[in-house]
C-alpha cells in the first residue's frame, strides 16, 4: 500500500497533535521523537498489513517503541484505515466507535 491507500481518522489526527504539543511543552525533543517514531511506525504498517495480531473489530495494534502509545488500524480493500492514536493506559477501547 502506499501514502495514498492511507486514511487518518480526524480524532486520531487530533490525538497525534495534542499528544506532540504536551510533549514539546516538556521538551521538544521528546515531541520530535514522538513524531518520528509515528511516521516510523506507519511506514512499517504500509509494508506489512498483517505483521500484527487482528483485535476488535478485525483492528490491527501497532505500540510506539519508547512511548506509550499505539497505532490502532485496520484495512479494507482500498485502504488502511488509521483510527486512533491510542495511550496504552487511558480508556482501553474507547476509539471502537471509529470503526
Amino acid at each position: 500500500m502506499t501514502l495514498q491507500n492511507l486514511y487518518l481518522h480526524p480524532a486520531a489526527l487530533e490525538e497525534a497533535e495534542e499528544t506532540a504539543r504536551w510533549y514539546r511543552q516538556r521538551s521538544p525533543r521528546a515531541a520530535a521523537r514522538f513524531v518520528d517514531e509515528l511516521i516510523l511506525v506507519i511506514e512499517k504498517i504500509l509494508e506489512s498489513l498483517h505483521r500484527w495480531p487482528r483485535g476488535v473489530g478485525g483492528t490491527r495494534k501497532v505500540k510506539l517503541p519508547f512511548f506509550p502509545f499505539s497505532i490502532v488500524y485496520f484495512e479494507t480493500e482500498s485502504e488502511i484505515r488509521i483510527l486512533a492514536i491510542a495511550h496504552g493506559r487511558r480508556r482501553p477501547g474507547y476509539w471502537r466507535d471509529r470503526l
